[in-house]
């Protein structure tokens, strides 16, 4: 791959907004875990909730697109100037050479789940104003954000599950390579419904305490929800040295099980390889390694056979979803900043709530927050059904 520049960055989670508060509440290994208390749900499971997202409003000319989801995408946006970026580079390269490459799982299904308790009681018709395509349909982030910035270029949602925000970089990479657009808006935007927490519950896949990734007793995940994106931009001759980099993505697509990963972590460990290929690295290269790492019993062991038959049990890894919960679709996307953050801070932060180690899993699992000078880090996301993805970042130099 040639390498691209991830010219601006943010990421809005429980562990607050921006760069700044996620990197304070990364360096103070800090949990944005709180009890479920989400709109009706009466589940015993901690989830990752993102604070003021329904006091936020849309611009009047866009309200059609009002829902949790792009409010919590808008929110994001302004964060970090990240909106002030786009605009920027719009001027430089023109609307239709922008693209938008956004992952998501359920979009705004909450307006849908809302509008089901007031359908006609004869009829069944669900309210008049509900609009599906500007809340519901998986395309509507992608479509708002487009509309919100006047863009006229590749527009694409990406709904892989839990890797959908990963696998944007690769297909925005990609569009870059064949010289189709010049930059790219890429992330991911999830937000909180009555549908994954009930359904991942409904798989007894929650954990009734802030989720503890790769710990003896792990018992299962903790939902949350995020914005994050980045502004990627071929890399110029003379980088800065302290910019990132994406240098490398990896996909895999096992197909082992619906809800299941292969439990040697073999579509894990081919996405990965493949990641390092297109990087031209070596395992030797990597510094650190953020796991996709949900607390689920079954991920967790795969994830671990899969990075230990590659990398060894040498190579400091941790999982970060103990701070911020799983965030699904917008997963990926929230820790690739977060890999972002490591590399500008020297940070590889600690898993929280770990316990007991798991004698089975062989990873050198950080649990507390370590510095080093890294150069190279991978960040995996794997999502139901197999579809993989790796990521690989870098400093310029």
């Amino acid at each position: 791959m040639t390498p691209l520049q991830l010219t601006h960055f943010t990421a809005t989670s429980c562990l607050g907004r921006g760069v700044s508060a996620t990197r304070a509440a990364l360096e103070q290994a800090r949990c944005g875990l709180t009890p479920c208390r989400f709109e009706t749900v009466e589940l015993a499971t901690y989830i990752g909730e993102v604070a003021g997202v329904d006091a936020v409003r849309l611009p009047a000319p866009l309200e059609r697109f009002d829902c949790r989801n792009n409010r919590l995408a808008h929110l994001g946006l302004m964060q970090d100037d990240f909106d002030s970026a786009v605009r920027a580079a719009v001027e430089r390269f023109g609307p239709r050479r922008v693209g938008v490459y956004l992952g998501t799982s359920t979009s705004g299904i909450l307006t849908t789940e809302i509008a089901y308790r007031h359908r006609d009681p004869v009829s069944g018709a669900l309210p008049e104003g509900f609009d599906y395509a500007g809340t519901h349909n998986s395309f509507s982030v992608v479509d708002y954000v487009g509309r919100l910035f006047d863009l006229a270029g590749p527009a694409v949602a990406v709904c892989t599950a839990c890797s959908s925000s990963a696998k944007v970089f690769a297909a925005a990479q990609r569009m870059i390579a064949t010289n189709q657009i010049d930059a790219a808006i890429v992330g991911g935007v999830d937000s909180l419904c009555l549908t994954t927490l009930y359904g991942f519950h409904s798989l007894q896949l929650t954990s009734a305490e802030p989720c503890r990734p790769f710990d003896a007793a792990r018992d299962g995940l903790s939902i949350g929800e995020a914005a994050a994106f980045a502004l990627l931009e071929r890399a110029p001759a003379e980088a800065d040295p302290e910019a990132i980099l994406l240098l490398g993505a990896g996909e895999s697509s096992d197909a082992y099980h619906m809800s299941s990963p292969h439990p040697e972590g073999a579509g894990a460990r081919s996405a990965m390889r493949n990641a390092l290929a297109d990087a031209g690295l070596a395992t030797g290269d990597v510094d650190y390694i953020n796991l996709h790492g949900t607390g689920t019993p079954s991920n967790d062991s795969a994830e671990s056979r899969a990075v230990v038959a590659l990398f060894g049990s040498t190579t400091p890894c941790s999982s970060t979803k103990g701070a911020t919960g799983h965030a699904l679709g917008a997963a990926g996307a929230l820790e690739a900043i977060i890999c972002a953050i490591a590399l500008e801070r020297g940070l590889m932060p600690g898993g929280l709530h770990l316990r007991q180690r798991d004698p089975q899993l062989q990873l050198n699992y950080l649990t507390h927050n370590q510095r080093g000078a890294l150069r190279h880090v991978l960040s995996n996301s794997f999502g139901f059904g197999g579809a993989n993805c790796a990521l690989l970042f870098g400093r310029a130099a």
